[in-house]
């Protein structure tokens, strides 16, 4: 089953990630915020049209043009789309975020958004696929499978599918392997939780100064690794497999275990769900070891208020 997940997957949703992502750069020259989440995070709490709309899309082509996804569960950030047709049950789970980086889309402070979707067991990641619209000239792409990672420009003039094909693999062995880490999740911290990992001898990055989406500065080695507090399941296990591909892994700092996916909560605040604790994320161990020895006693809970 899992191949033939896989296989649909990966055939039938890159023209469709590519057609949400031009609706996403369409949507993006409007006003189409909507107030909704009260996390009371503006990082959380950002809510445009395009989430609703996108994922709408998504989930209604995967219903449509492969009725085999059916099989599995749906985990998706937003409410729309036909989701009742999707399994309540089974192994495997589809996870979306129409529009990774939200706040960031609807204020126009950068381009690192996404649309990106994964799929997953509760114990690992299996396939992920992200396209970032606003990366070059016509939108880039991520695409991680069981045997290989490659992230690159796409090419409107060729098939989605062929596009993703003719890139070029990431070489673990000739990868390089920076010391910025991006930080997110710490609510008003995020700045000093950075400047304490520039403090550890790496080099701590806060949201507003990323230069793009996590995803291809981790697979390409232009970023070292993340440390993200209590991530939410939709887009943070993208780097769970990059990682774990790449030879490294992706660990909870109180106890350098391999994070899995049985562990959730509802966060009510923010309408999503989330893995408990703190996790860092690294192809390379000796910056987890810094990370985890650095965090492994900051408070686990998101809202030391509740």
């Amino acid at each position: 089953m899992r191949k033939e997940i896989i296989a649909a997957l990966s055939k039938h949703m890159p023209d469709v990630m590519r057609w949400s992502g031009s609706l996403a750069r369409e949507l993006r020259k409007h006003n189409i915020a909507v107030a909704a989440k009260t996390s009371g995070s503006a990082l959380t709490d950002a809510l445009t049209l395009a989430d609703l709309t996108i994922q709408d899309l998504l989930i209604n082509a995967m219903r449509d043009r492969a009725p085999e996804l059916l099989k599995c569960r749906i985990e998706a950030e937003e409410s729309t789309g036909d989701l009742t047709r999707f399994a309540s049950e089974g192994e495997y789970i589809i996870a979306l975020d129409p529009i990774d980086g939200t706040k960031q889309f609807r204020d126009k402070s950068g381009d690192g958004y996404a649309v990106m979707l994964h799929l997953r067991t509760v114990d690992e990641v299996v396939y992920s696929l992200v396209y970032l619209p606003a990366f070059g000239e016509h939108g880039g792409w991520v695409e991680v499978h069981p045997d290989r990672i490659v992230t690159g420009a796409d090419d409107p003039n060729r098939p989605a599918r062929d596009v993703l094909d003719s890139l070029t693999p990431i070489d673990a062995g000739s990868r390089p392997e920076s010391k910025k880490i991006y930080l997110i999740g710490f609510q008003q911290r995020d700045v000093e939780r950075s400047e304490d990992v520039t403090r550890a001898g790496l080099e701590g990055v806060a949201p507003d100064d990323m230069p793009g989406s996590i995803y291809p500065l981790l697979a390409t080695g232009e970023f070292g690794g993340s440390l993200i507090h209590t991530p939410n399941v939709y887009d943070y296990p993208v780097s769970w497999q990059i990682a774990r591909q790449l030879g490294g892994d992706s660990v909870w700092v109180h106890n350098g275990e391999t994070v899995n996916f049985s562990e959730m909560w509802m966060d009510d605040r923010a309408d999503m769900l989330r893995l408990p604790g703190i996790v860092a994320t690294s192809a390379d161990q000796s910056t987890l070891d810094i990370l985890c020895d650095l965090a492994r006693d900051w408070s686990r809970e998101r809202y030391e208020n509740r």
